[in-house]
């Protein structure tokens, strides 16, 4: 997993895709964060992406760099406690000019079950699950 979360990091800007009934909606996003061994993203209570995900958890995400991609397929969980959402805003400090710990807003959640394939056009795809 600690691959994958440095490819986001690295890649700063991944697309999150959701299902909002039959329409694919897809999006960026820049928060991946670990916190007790999961692999964490993080979002607003107020943004349609959260309903999408209480919805329907099972989402995928995509981030490319230097002619590489990872793609991340997996569910969703909320993780409601203070201590997820804290190490969240503490590993993104920009973030609290928007979020706050106990703001109501402020969600995070972990991926459960997750597939993780890095793919090139020069090698063959390697998968990670976690």
């Amino acid at each position: 997993m600690e691959r994958v979360v440095k490819f986001l990091k690295d890649a700063e800007t991944y697309y999150l895709a959701t299902m909002d009934g039959d329409q694919p909606r897809v999006r960026p996003f820049g928060t991946a964060n670990v916190f007790e061994g999961k692999l964490y993203i993080q979002t607003g209570k107020v943004k349609d992406v959260s309903k999408q995900i209480h919805k329907n958890p099972k989402v995928e995400i995509c981030a490319f760099k230097n002619g590489e991609w990872l793609r991340v397929a997996g569910t969703l969980v909320e993780d409601d406690r203070r201590e997820a959402r804290e190490a969240m805003l503490e590993a993104y400090p920009s973030l609290k000019s928007m979020y706050d710990v106990d703001d109501g807003n402020t969600e995070v959640f972990y991926f459960k079950d997750a597939c993780a394939t890095f793919s090139s056009f020069t090698k063959e795809p390697e998968k990670v699950s976690f």
